[in-house]
């Protein structure tokens, strides 16, 4: 068991507390092993009534995946970053198919592999301190851990809008868009965990007492501009309608999704197109494997890493740096299933 994950019982209650401060709490391969385990060892175990996961010490409930390994992997053969995915995304459906009440507190940060392990949950408490995002484009990636399952049924077009700019929503906006089931004050989570603790049957009872009316959510007053801007389906047209709009907040999200991975932003766009039509979530997590397996080793995931998280220089050089450059035929490729016996499978202990 790794240190980077403290996992205790409190009474009825089984315990996951991301402990990796400074990364932000960003997710290794062994903390994941460390979720599947426990939820394994609590699975049959009656006197496990509910399982709660937060964070340590330090501002951010979960920053990510490591990926300075993931880079440096798919710079070479790519063999420890498909390791890592293969663990993330075990983890990430059993939390999804666990039948004991998850409650997921996510207080600060809550970013791409934080989003995976919360999603999943029954009870997913905002606060104040919540930002949440999706930015993987940012970096020559994709929404994964299941984005294309989540973000393909919120509401219009508000999947694609997240998953191609990235936006960080607030708690309040996560609440609004059902991304969380509660909004708390981060003052009353003690609070709450104790009483969840205390009475791990009436979660749903002790969620909605010590909620709090959630300020009003930015986002929505952009709501019927991102269901027109972002109506098309094709990141050519949805560029050429950001162009053609005139209006500021247009030119706003124009001018972000001009700094994301032309790759990256198609590779989303299909990934929300199909998820809408997937039905069983361990097929979401099988696609997701193999495009990750095969977009972790090309340029734009390397570049995108050493722009944004080693040189910090902000700026990327794409391969390509055009939508038009990234063809059908190459998203095609990306999206190809797996070879016979590379494929991703589920831990059906």
């Amino acid at each position: 068991m790794t240190q980077d994950l403290i996992v205790t019982r409190e009474g009825p209650v089984g315990r996951l507390r991301l402990n990796r401060p400074k990364a932000i709490h960003a997710l290794t391969r062994d903390m994941c092993d460390g979720v599947l385990a426990a939820l394994e060892d609590w699975r049959g175990d009656l006197s496990v009534e509910a399982v709660i996961i937060d964070h340590a010490e330090g501002r951010g409930f979960c920053a990510g995946g490591d990926i300075r390994l993931l880079a440096e992997s798919g710079a070479g053969d790519g063999e420890a970053a498909r390791g890592f995915f293969h663990s993330e995304y075990r983890m990430n459906h059993r939390l999804f198919t666990y039948a004991k009440p998850i409650v997921a507190f996510m207080d600060g940060i809550t970013m791409g592999g934080g989003v995976g392990i919360s999603a999943p949950a029954r009870f997913r408490v905002a606060t104040e301190n919540t930002r949440f995002a999706m930015p993987e484009t940012g970096i020559g990636l994709f929404p994964d851990v299941g984005g294309g399952w989540y973000l393909s049924r919120l509401p219009g077009r508000m999947g694609e809008f997240l998953a191609l700019t990235g936006h960080r929503l607030d708690g309040a906006e996560a609440y609004a868009l059902g991304l969380a089931t509660h909004y708390l004050s981060s003052s009353t989570l003690d609070q709450a965990k104790a009483a969840i603790i205390a009475a791990p049957q009436d979660i749903a009872a002790t969620l909605d007492r010590l909620s709090t009316p959630a300020p009003d959510a930015k986002i929505m007053a952009h709501a019927a501009d991102i269901d027109r801007l972002f109506a098309a389906d094709t990141l050519e047209e949805i560029i050429a309608t950001l162009e053609a709009d005139g209006g500021e907040w247009a030119a706003q999200q124009l001018a972000v999704l001009r700094t994301k991975s032309p790759q990256s932003c198609k590779v989303s766009l299909r990934l929300l197109r199909e998820g809408r039509l997937t039905t069983d979530f361990a097929d979401e997590m099988r696609r997701e494997y193999g495009i990750a397996s095969r977009v972790v080793q090309r340029p734009d995931f390397v570049e995108g890493v050493r722009a944004l998280i080693v040189d910090k220089d902000n700026a990327p050089r794409w391969n390509s740096a055009t939508p038009e450059g990234v063809t059908d035929t190459m998203i095609d490729h990306i999206f190809a299933p797996m070879p016979e016996g590379q494929a991703w499978t589920p831990d059906d202990r």
